[in-house]
């Protein structure tokens, strides 16, 4: 009897040109419009859509997959730490990405993992998102999305310039924690029960708790501030994955609509890109893309008066 095995995963532009050649003696036609590139490989049906998800369809779509190496292998993953070994409770975690980088939104998830997914989780590899690659990122999120009960919470920059700087509502710390409270929030009303809740610390428990009280959105559980959770717990370590992913989506989006190449972090890259952007749009264009009360502001000011 066949096994029908479906995978889905979404990867960047040079991962889909990769796959393609490797596919290319194996294409075939398909008649959907938003299907760019078709293969069949024995009894794996391969469709690369134009939105570059790809979907693997078939007995041993997961062997295909692996082979093609959009799709962890189990011995080449990275060993959960020995606190992960150990995780016994149904843990409710946060943890965010995008705060450091100049351009590009800030993403805020909190996930729900409990003992039953552990195996699943573990055979993935699942690790904190600065360990993996983007490529890895976009191939995990996905997967973890569909299994994972999360919440996920985007705050453009455009809508981040808005509410956080000198004499608006948040700073970078605040709005920080006004995330993290709403997507737990979030989650909890869905019904989910953890025997913990954890938050990858980026302040004091004394600080969250000076800004928690300016929330409308609260809730009773307690919660515990954690440094490297993402090494102790798998959901803060699948809530850095998805919320990496949401931030690299939402950082090629950006680039599409402005038509330069944001670079991620906030090193001399971000300061020459923010200069063009200046010159071309001028400061409108900046606060679309970029967070802007970081000093890459002044720097590109700089740059644009050479």
């Amino acid at each position: 009897m066949l096994i029908m095995e479906t995978f889905v995963v979404k990867l960047d532009e040079k991962a889909i040109s990769s796959l393609e050649e490797k596919l290319k003696r194996h294409q075939v036609q398909n008649a959907n419009a938003y299907v760019r590139f078709a293969a069949k490989v024995k009894q794996v049906t391969v469709l690369i859509y134009s939105s570059n998800k790809v979907v693997f369809q078939g007995n041993a779509a997961q062997q295909l997959a692996q082979q093609m190496g959009v799709l962890p292998k189990k011995q080449n993953q990275t060993a959960p730490s020995k606190s992960q070994k150990k995780e016994k409770s149904s843990v409710l975690g946060t943890d965010e990405v995008g705060n450091g980088s100049y351009f590009g939104g800030l993403a805020v998830v909190a996930s729900f993992v409990t003992p039953h997914e552990h195996d699943f989780l573990k055979e993935m590899g699942i690790d904190d998102s600065k360990n993996l690659t983007d490529t890895k990122i976009r191939q995990l999120a996905p997967l973890l999305e569909e299994k994972i009960p999360h919440r996920s919470l985007l705050l453009t920059p455009k809508k981040y310039n808005q509410v956080v700087g000198k004499g608006l509502k948040h700073n970078a710390v605040s709005v920080k924690v006004a995330l993290h409270n709403q997507a737990i929030f979030l989650l909890l009303k869905d019904g989910i029960k953890p025997d913990k809740i954890v938050i990858d610390a980026f302040t004091s428990p004394k600080n969250y708790d000076r800004y928690l009280q300016n929330e409308k959105n609260r809730f009773s559980s307690p919660i515990s501030l954690e440094e490297k959770a993402e090494g102790k717990y798998l959901a803060v370590a699948v809530s850095s994955i998805i919320a990496r992913s949401l931030f690299l989506e939402n950082l090629e989006h950006l680039s599409r609509e402005i038509g330069f190449q944001l670079p991620s972090g906030a090193g001399r890259q971000s300061d020459k890109a923010a200069s063009q952007i200046l010159k071309v749009y001028g400061k409108s264009g900046l606060e679309l893309t970029a967070k802007w009360h970081f000093k890459n502001t002044e720097k590109a000011y700089h740059l644009l008066k050479k």
